[in-house]
């Protein structure tokens, strides 16, 4: 329980103790840890405390988790700027206090925050930590203005967090060592996690990856808004491993915000990820091009409208968090009155905004996660007013993240795949000189955009069994990415017009093909990649040169307003009930998958409600899909008949291949135990439970099991196979149910099913709901064995299945000889 929060503390430490060395012989000419070396460590360390943070918040621990992301993006961003330094690319006077100003700031105030927190919520050994680094950043930043200061103030802070993690780590020894039974005060971590579970049964629905993601969001304002105010002499290199230390991590909080079933701020966090990435790019420019790059307008008028409409949505949820996006709106307006963008002193001072915004934003976010009690922030007044309406519902409830079609840990993430196509398209209006491609702003928002966070959406959408969407989310995806290197970053030439045309008409046939399954799926989406026919055509006629004017602005403008639409349809299916702003129903109607007007439960089987949901279906004359010991099954109650005639006439059931039965525990044939022999006895005793089906004479037995009229379709008239699964979940459902019918999830001739994404790819709507348990454990099907002439000492096998012949007669031999 204690192996992440340890790994966490002592990482802390470890890279505390890295810097300690490295402040006590900072006065020396030459430093005892090279700084090129201190970077390299320090980036081991912040990996290692992304990795605990990350596990440990499995554990609701929130304020943990939000110390170990903050400390290893601090360091991560640090250890980056330690390397420039030592390679010699922060030669300058005062390049190094430019650099790092910037980030010491930001954390100082982000960890003076999780301090106040901590101690507030009596957290004493986490609180100290981050107050230690707190004050030793501070004293970092007067060292860098004032070298009367000294580095042993620094040295000294960093030394308090070694001596707490060695506490933290001696109290966990003698925990350890003791049993429990001598535990020193704030490293029992037994107590800490009852009542993180108290706190996470309350707060179950609460995103603890936010806080992090609006500490990643003071870093480039306090980058941007340092020089406005005096504080930096100028942007430049130096500055870009806080930005893009900070873009990389806030894309991994989008993916943990999915995970935390929290859409509107994970999307909210993917947007911010670009402009961070577009800040980088900016001040890596000056170092092949002598002036600043220029920004396209269209694309930040755009941008802000997609702020705006997910400020509105973001209020619904929590008016706090949607006035804070509004500040963002104001950010990107900035940026489009003016043309050198972030350099600028109008983006700057809304920069200025951002950092104390985020500021607040982040002490309201880390309280309300970890205290009892909360700061208002008219959550429940827009619910109680939204309740009253009778034409928005909000869509809540535990089927809110219903998985598509299988099991997901993920929240959808088509809203940010439309959004990027949004971006992506209405950035390329932008005309530029093609022998300087690089001197306009169109790289991050192609690239990052409409590639790389496209690219999150589609694995997302493939999570979550959305095998179409996911595949056109990763085409696209690809041809953003390779589209905008060569025609914006230089690469694109006359000499490569005819690898770039076929390459283009290579993406235009598998466009095709996604075309032509979008016809089975919505309306919506079928224009949706029809239009991306638009947007190919045109790549397609600039690169042999034929381009008409004005047709890739039409292109791209009608591409952007249909993904924009599906945009605003897939936040108003994740907000709302009903179809405010419907996708359409597919124009090709199919029968079987999603042809009907219903469509089947998906349950994951990690859940024990799942399992009781499954057998109430059972219960009232359902069939299911569920998972075993080897592949998947389709099942029915025994004391249902209508269940099983209706289970045997689904998958088309052949004469010659009977169902079977299945129980939980022989003792549900106790009361029939005379009627078996000792031997056929013994062997089922040794033989279960296994993936060993027994076929064995039918007689009066089966009249105990309560199968009635059901028993004509189980077995034949001679005999029945029965078998006890090794499986606990089928067992707990057997317990649950009784005995159950039970035949392959496949029409008789078809190969094995061994997903739950097959089961109902298979029997379509034909079954009432699946368990869901991934891909099974294994490939192949029960051994079945033929023991109708046991007690003459023979065995027969109709099917050797995983279970080898050698292992069933050893295990006979077994019996015989007892």
């Amino acid at each position: 329980e204690s192996l992440h929060s340890s790994i966490g503390l002592l990482g802390i430490s470890a890279g505390s103790l890295l810097l300690v060395v490295h402040f006590y012989s900072f006065p020396r000419a030459a430093p005892l840890i090279p700084t090129t070396a201190l970077g390299v460590l320090l980036l081991i360390v912040s990996s290692l405390l992304a990795y605990a943070g990350i596990r440990r918040s499995l554990r609701h621990a929130s304020l943990f988790l939000t110390l170990c992301l903050t400390i290893s993006v601090f360091w991560c961003g640090y250890g980056v700027v330690l390397i420039l330094q030592g390679q010699g690319v922060l030669n300058d006077p005062g390049d190094f206090r430019n650099a790092m100003v910037p980030g010491l700031v930001t954390f100082t105030l982000a960890l003076l925050i999780i301090a106040v927190v901590g101690f507030l919520c009596r957290e004493v050994v986490l609180a100290l930590v981050a107050s230690a680094i707190s004050l030793a950043s501070a004293h970092e930043v007067a060292m860098l203005y004032s070298p009367t200061f000294g580095s042993s103030a620094v040295a000294c802070n960093y030394m308090i967090v070694c001596l707490a993690g060695g506490y933290f780590a001696l109290g966990r020894f003698l925990c350890f060592l003791t049993k429990e039974k001598v535990t020193l005060p704030g490293t029992d971590l037994a107590k800490e996690k009852t009542l993180e579970q108290m706190q996470s049964a309350a707060s179950s629905s609460v995103n603890r990856f936010a806080v992090t993601g609006l500490i990643l969001n003071m870093l480039p304002a306090s980058v941007f808004g340092c020089r406005l105010l005096g504080v930096t002499g100028k942007l430049f290199i130096g500055q870009v491993p806080w930005l893009w230390a900070a873009g990389l991590y806030q894309i991994g909080i989008c993916i943990l915000s999915y995970r935390a079933m929290d859409v509107l701020m994970a999307t909210f966090f993917a947007f911010t990820s670009i402009l961070k990435f577009a800040g980088g790019y900016c001040l890596l420019y000056p170092v092949w091009q002598p002036e600043e790059p220029s920004f396209p307008i269209p694309f930040l008028v755009v941008f802000s409208v997609l702020f705006a409409v997910l400020a509105v949505f973001l209020a619904l949820k929590n008016p706090v968090d949607g006035l804070y996006v509004l500040v963002y709106v104001a950010y990107c307006i900035a940026l489009a009155c003016r043309p050198k963008g972030f350099f600028e002193g109008g983006p700057q001072g809304v920069d200025v905004a951002v950092f104390v915004a985020s500021a607040m934003m982040t002490l309201v976010h880390l309280y309300n996660v970890k205290a009892g009690t909360k700061i208002p922030t008219g959550k429940d007044a827009v619910k109680s007013l939204l309740a009253r309406s009778s034409f928005l519902k909000l869509h809540e409830g535990p089927d809110l993240h219903a998985p598509y079609l299988g099991y997901s840990k993920y929240a959808d993430a088509e809203v940010l795949g439309y959004a990027c196509s949004v971006l992506a398209s209405f950035t390329i209006t932008v005309t530029g000189d093609p022998q300087a491609p690089l001197a306009t702003v169109v790289i991050p928002w192609v690239v990052v955009a409409g590639g790389i966070l496209k690219l999150l959406g589609g694995s997302v959408a493939f999570a979550r069994g959305k095998t179409l969407e996911s595949s056109a989310f990763i085409l696209y995806a690809v041809m953003w990415i390779i589209w905008g290197l060569t025609r914006y970053a230089g690469l694109y030439g006359t000499n490569r017009s005819f690898h770039a045309a076929v390459g283009i008409v290579a993406f235009m046939l598998f466009n095709g093909f996604i075309v032509f399954c979008t016809l089975f799926l919505n309306i919506a989406w079928f224009f949706y990649s029809l239009t991306f026919f638009l947007i190919t055509i045109s790549f397609l006629l600039d690169a042999i040169h034929a381009l008409p004017v004005g047709y890739d602005i039409a292109a791209t403008i009608i591409f952007g307003l249909v993904s924009f639409y599906c945009f605003l349809s897939a936040l108003f299916d994740s907000t709302f009930e009903g179809s405010c702003l419907p996708m359409g129903r597919p124009i090709v109607q199919l029968s079987g998958v999603r042809g009907g007007a219903t469509r089947c439960l998906h349950l994951p089987a990690r859940k024990a409600s799942s399992v009781k949901r499954i057998a109430d279906i059972l219960k009232n004359g359902g069939t299911c899909g569920i998972p075993t010991d080897t592949v998947y099954v389709l099942v029915a109650a025994c004391n249902r008949p209508d269940a099983v005639e209706k289970a045997h006439q689904s998958k088309r059931q052949a004469q010659d291949r009977p169902m079977s039965l299945w129980i939980s525990s022989l003792k549900q044939l106790e009361p029939a135990k005379h009627l078996f022999s000792p031997l056929l006895w013994d062997f089922m005793e040794a033989a279960w439970p296994s993936p060993i089906s027994l076929v064995v004479p039918r007689g009066e037995w089966v009249d105990f099991l309560g199968m009635k009229d059901s028993a004509k379709y189980v077995g034949t008239p001679q005999s029945i196979a029965i078998r006890i699964p090794d499986c606990s979940v089928t067992t707990h459902l057997i317990d649950l149910v009784g005995p159950i019918a039970v035949t392959s999830a496949n029409p008789t001739g078809e190969a094995d099913t061994t997903h739950h994404n097959q089961v109902y790819a298979k029997l379509g709507d034909k079954v009432d709901a699946v368990l869901c348990d991934g891909p099974s454990p294994e490939n192949i099907a029960s051994t079945v064995v033929d023991c109708t002439k046991i007690d003459s000492g023979n065995i027969g096998f109709f099917r050797v299945g995983i279970i080898p012949k050698s292992q069933v007669l050893q295990i006979l031999e077994q019996v015989q000889k007892k």
